[in-house]
């Protein structure tokens, strides 16, 4: 029994076909991201539902729709299977009683980049890749760095100097060569480019969707979501949107679980959130574009979606028209004063990408876009205490002998 049912590679635009067994970045015709198929037939031979519910709760429980070839080339640190949390305080408190909150930030390394770092790195090192470059805005990087080091790969990350303190420590922890840019991702991207391009093949690029098999380890959180749900889907799922890659995996697992015949219904409506000081999808969402344009000056204190021009940017946008979904912006006031809400009334310490998710509901429920009575998913994709600078802290100091009364 195959413990992978990969089939091929395909563009996300053109549909070009290409080689799964050997290292593959963007379509040699058009350019464009690649995504894996699988050849469903025989997943849906091979197991059933029921029968998934029986293995380890990580997201490699549905290795048939996951791309490495041999369980002896999983590199794990035990992610997956995250908790999906009733949020019934917060969610009374703005008119949304049946809302959930996938909470990514107890994976390892703190956020849902685990995920993707997880398939990313364990396929590139199945496929002989041995070093690894990719900028990033913090949290990639350091799961790059962290799975890679699990794998015995090298890496080079590039990362904004604004980028989160802790993530860079995670870098240098794992023997990663860091450098700092100061500039955006894009600034970054620009000098991965050119390191890889001088390499002459010895540096494998692993940017955001410059290789088709991070977005399958980010889709299992649709699959997740399913199965947690008892294999149905909530009416609407919320997705702090920067590279968009989650929200792109999502969509693509529930239309895998869809075509198996384990999902029936309509797919929830799917939400890009972004921050208003950086939102290219919005702007082509509320324009009617295919593609996004770079987003100039782009500034949040969500760092994880300061993200300027996707490249997967109409694969985002034809999941929200495909799902009947909508993309909005929140403030960066709005988010900080989220985060804090959620805080105090779920006792949950959210990442401020999360917390733009939380605003992003909270305002399309005031609209009435999301209904009273709608089950929402809120996708938090990283651990609050990842960002310490979003909580400032003005207590006063005690004298030792001090009482308070």
């Amino acid at each position: 029994m195959s413990f992978s049912h990969l089939s091929h590679v395909e563009c996300g635009r053109c549909g070009a076909r290409h080689d799964s067994e050997r290292p593959q970045n963007l379509c040699v015709k058009c350019g464009s991201p690649l995504l894996a198929r699988y050849d469903l037939e025989a997943v849906r031979s091979s197991v059933r539902p029921e029968e998934i519910a029986g293995r380890a709760p990580d997201l490699w429980r549905y290795h048939e729709l996951l791309p490495v070839r041999s369980p002896e080339s999983v590199v794990t640190l035990g992610e997956g299977m995250t908790p999906l949390l009733p949020m019934a305080r917060y969610g009374a408190r703005i008119g949304l009683p049946r809302l959930l909150m996938k909470d990514e930030g107890l994976i390892p390394t703190g956020s849902f980049k685990a995920r993707g770092a997880a398939v990313g790195v364990s396929r590139a090192a199945e496929l002989g890749v041995e070093r690894l470059a990719m900028p990033t805005n913090g949290n990639a990087g350091a799961a790059w760095a962290l799975y890679g080091a699990r794998a015995g790969l090298a890496a080079t990350v590039v990362m904004p100097v604004d980028a989160p303190e802790i993530t860079r420590r995670e870098c240098v922890a794992s023997g990663t060569d860091l450098y700092l840019v100061d500039g955006l991702i894009s600034d970054a991207g620009r000098i991965v480019g050119e390191l890889v391009a001088a390499s002459g093949g010895r540096v494998f690029d692993a940017s955001t969707l410059k290789e088709p098999y991070r977005i399958e380890g980010k889709k299992t959180m649709g699959i997740e979501i399913a199965e947690q749900l008892g294999w149905r889907t909530p009416d609407v799922i919320l997705y702090p949107t920067g590279g968009g890659v989650g929200l792109i995996g999502i969509h693509k697992a529930l239309a895998e679980l869809r075509e198996l015949g384990w999902l029936s219904g309509p797919s929830p409506r799917l939400v890009a959130v972004q921050a208003e000081g950086c939102a290219p999808i919005v702007r082509a969402f509320e324009q009617g574009e295919r593609e996004s344009s770079y987003w100039e000056g782009a500034n949040t204190v969500a760092f994880g979606i300061n993200v300027p021009k996707p490249l997967g940017d109409f694969l985002i946008l034809e999941a929200l028209a495909e799902t009947s979904g909508t993309a909005v912006t929140v403030t960066d006031e709005e988010l900080l004063a989220e985060l804090r809400q959620v805080a105090a009334l779920e006792g949950t310490y959210v990442c401020p990408e999360g917390a733009a998710a939380f605003a992003a509901a909270r305002k399309l429920r005031e609209t009435g876009w999301i209904a009273e009575n709608e089950e929402v998913v809120v996708l938090n994709t990283g651990a609050g205490v990842k960002y310490p600078q979003t909580v400032p802290v003005d207590a006063p100091v005690l004298a030792v002998d001090a009482h308070l009364v």
